[in-house]
């Protein structure tokens, strides 16, 4: 009767955390669901799929379109591309939704962190989006269909680009989440700048490793890809430095110093002493 009477309340603490959690995400469902209500009324999924298609539509040859080889992938595909538009343009609530579920845990210090890391967040995995759609996609396309025979029209699948777009999206939003994920390693003392210094040569070939693996196989890509990511990770260390620790100021030749003063102070002394001594007897 006693062990359940103890059990109890680590049940009920382990409960409420579930029901916290299914609340959290409840809440992040609803905000994604209405954002992606308001987008499909205006502009609508078409627009939005047009614009998000507008890089490889540049790059293709004069005339040529896409293609749709389902049969319900010409409705499925927009509302996807809209999905993911509202999932971003929600990020901010999501983060907060997630910082408010794991805040009780943390410590004080390590509680205002909350919203610089939710705003630095977002705004860098923006970020990471439109340095790949407005710069990476353009670049990409043109190198890819300047090798494509002559004797062909290329006309991609719209459910294979958005696959491949939401990829890219993802990797690049991720990457440029470095410096935030440095200066939460180092708040945290995890590591140290001096660490990450001394792993910088590790960092930048694994960059290129990540690059290579994650976008297609071409140069164009995955340098604009590493190159960023090695960038990202200098301005990392650059911002870990206002968050870390100082290291702690060495006492030791000041304490000596005083010792050494200290004994001569009392060798004066006693020598005073002495001569005092000395004129009280007459001796």
């Amino acid at each position: 009767m006693s062990d359940t009477q103890a059990n109890s309340p680590q049940e009920e603490s382990f409960i409420s955390h579930l029901v916290e959690l299914r609340d959290r995400l409840l809440h992040s469902l609803i905000a994604v669901g209405v954002l992606m209500g308001i987008l499909c009324l205006y502009p609508g999924p078409g627009e939005i799929y047009d614009i998000l298609a507008a890089p490889l539509t540049a790059a293709l040859p004069e005339g040529t379109k896409m293609v749709a080889i389902g049969v319900i992938t010409p409705f499925m595909v927009p509302l996807k591309v809209t999905a993911m538009v509202a999932f971003v343009m929600a990020l901010p609530f999501i983060l907060y939704q997630v910082w408010s579920f794991i805040a009780p845990g943390l410590y004080a210090h390590e509680k205002r962190l909350g919203i610089p890391l939710i705003i630095s967040s977002t705004l860098l995995f923006v970020s990471g989006m439109a340095f790949c759609y407005f710069f990476v996609f353009g670049q990409v396309f043109g190198f890819i269909n300047s090798f494509a025979p002559k004797s062909i029209t290329p006309a991609p699948d719209i459910e294979a680009y958005l696959s491949f777009v939401m990829t890219m999206f993802l990797a690049f939003g991720l990457t440029f989440e470095v410096p935030v994920a440095l200066v939460v390693l180092v708040k945290l003392g995890i590591v140290t700048v001096e660490k990450l210094k001394e792993w910088r040569s590790y960092f930048i070939v694994g960059a290129f490793v990540v690059a290579a693996v994650v976008t297609p196989p071409d140069v164009v890509s995955q340098l604009a890809l590493a190159i960023p990511m090695c960038l990202l990770y200098e301005v990392g260390i650059f911002a870990a430095r206002f968050v870390s620790k100082p290291a702690p100021k060495e006492t030791a030749p000041v304490d000596a110093e005083n010792s050494v003063k200290t004994d001569a102070d009392m060798e004066t002394e006693m020598n005073t002493a002495e001569e005092d001594f000395r004129k009280l007897t007459g001796k």
